[in-house]
């Protein structure tokens, strides 16, 4: 429980609060919907912080993706066909960079995983190199799968594509986000369920505009016409934007921050248990019960030169 939900405010009654207490009845106003604004105008002067670390095989559009999902030339890529040799994926890739809308700023680093996989075949499913760097990956970030140039499949194939893929992400237990054991309440789980059914989403990227029935649309041009990449009826780009930016952005970042992070830090420091103890050692093993029962006094020293301890 919040040990802030525990000290009930002068104005309530002594009992525990509970989401049908009724609200403290105010004289007047005192100014708190003013914190809105505070959060806002420091938001406005700090930015915000977004990482993507994008992974598939070459050639599959992950750069034109990235570039699409935020209308800017953030990762550049090798055109095909210049005979230049694929990196095997020895080490990870990425590029920062700042993105500012209407006064909000946002720094984004993207992540590249040059040449993953490209040795291993794919018989239109999940690969066993895929399965087991998905299992690892989704216990240390947010998941979200997408099928890649979904303009070469049709209708059917797609869905049945789609099937599949989700099938693979159940017997192997890889949960990808929106995970469903953080819906917070009724309307985050008819949402996100939503989205569940729709993952992976099948994305088409293309950051070059076309001239469609009198309007700049984002698309690629095909022999048989404009693929257009933010129509619904063509492909999910539209899905996995809201998803990444307008929906959900701040929840990845929660999720990430409290309990992906400190999932990680938990397992660092019970691995530094097992390391040789030298000068500095800090024990952060659990305290027994007695320890958590007992005052304990800490002394830091100041200095050979000074006279006395401070104890705290």
């Amino acid at each position: 429980m919040d040990p802030l939900r525990r000290s009930p405010s002068p104005c309530l009654s002594s009992q525990p609060s509970s989401p049908s207490t009724p609200p403290c009845e105010m004289l007047g106003p005192v100014g708190i919907e003013a914190v809105l604004d505070q959060l806002k105008i420091k938001a406005m002067k700090m930015g915000f912080e977004f990482n993507i670390m994008v992974v598939g095989q070459s050639g599959l559009g992950k750069s034109t993706m990235v570039n699409t999902l935020f209308k800017s030339k953030v990762w550049k890529s090798n055109p095909p066909g210049l005979g230049v040799p694929t990196p095997q994926t020895l080490q990870l890739h990425s590029l920062t960079h700042v993105i500012e809308e209407k006064g909000v700023k946002l720094k984004l680093t993207v992540t590249d995983t040059p040449g993953f996989g490209d040795q291993i075949n794919n018989d239109n499913c999940l690969r066993p190199l895929d399965i087991e760097f998905l299992q690892r990956l989704c216990r240390t970030v947010n998941v979200v799968p997408v099928i890649a140039r979904a303009d070469s499949l049709t209708m059917e194939e797609r869905e049945a594509f789609r099937r599949r893929i989700q099938q693979n992400l159940r017997t192997h237990c890889i949960d990808v986000y929106p995970q469903m054991c953080f819906d917070e309440d009724i309307n985050d789980k008819i949402l996100n369920s939503k989205l569940r059914d729709r993952i992976p989403f099948a994305v088409v990227g293309a950051d070059q505009e076309h001239l469609v029935n009198g309007r700049c649309v984002l698309g690629r041009k095909t022999k048989w016409g404009i693929i257009e990449v933010e129509n619904m009826a063509h492909c999910e780009f539209p899905l996995l934007r809201d998803l990444l930016i307008r929906s959900h952005l701040q929840d990845l970042k929660d999720i990430t921050h409290n309990i992906h992070y400190e999932n990680y830090r938990v397992i660092r420091l019970n691995e530094s248990h097992l390391l040789p103890r030298g000068p500095g050692w800090v024990n952060l093993a659990p305290a027994s019960p007695g320890q958590l029962t007992t005052p304990r006094t800490f002394k830091v020293c100041r200095g050979a030169h000074d006279d006395s301890d401070d104890e705290f």
